[in-house]
């Protein structure tokens, strides 16, 4: 069973097993990895993790199950300076975990959390093309946003009122 852990260096090896998963130039949203972000020694991967967790603007979780990384989500805060181009919400599952209901689930989750934090509704975005991701934020109550003719990115209003609320 899958659970939303806050990130840890226990969970090195496996995050780097879901790294290479990627591959080369492949972008993992919801780890907030960045370009200068030395992950592969331990030292490197120590000093990521403690940035992640003084983040005040941004919370990350790693989707795991028994001592495997899944995926990575993030719940940006409404002041954080990305919420404006990639949303509140950014999320990633590693190829060998997709179509296993992850996605949703972990969003589901998030999304309470940003309810919980005050925030009435948040926006995510995704490629024009990965129609999986477009699938999960409706299914979940996303609203698409105009999209202007040619963009690569679509941009979908989630409100976080839980229902029966």
């Amino acid at each position: 069973m899958a659970v939303l852990s806050a990130p840890s260096v226990t969970w090195h090896g496996s995050w780097l097993t879901a790294h290479l998963e990627w591959g080369p130039g492949q972008h993992e949203d919801g780890f907030g990895l960045l370009p200068g972000d030395e992950v592969r020694s331990v030292v490197g991967f120590t000093s990521w993790v403690k940035r992640l967790s003084l983040d005040k603007q941004c919370t990350y979780w790693w989707i795991t199950e028994g001592d495997e990384v899944l995926g990575g989500i993030a719940l940006r805060h409404g002041s954080h300076p990305l919420v404006s181009r990639a949303g509140h919400l950014g999320y990633g599952i590693r190829p060998t975990a997709r179509r296993r209901g992850l996605a949703s689930w972990a969003l589901g989750r998030v999304v309470e959390e940003a309810h919980r934090l005050g925030m009435d509704e948040v926006l995510a975005v995704c490629e024009a093309d990965n129609t999986a991701s477009a699938k999960t934020l409706e299914r979940l109550g996303g609203v698409l946003e105009d999209a202007p003719t040619g963009s690569r990115v679509l941009r979908y209003r989630m409100r976080t009122i839980p229902t029966g609320a």
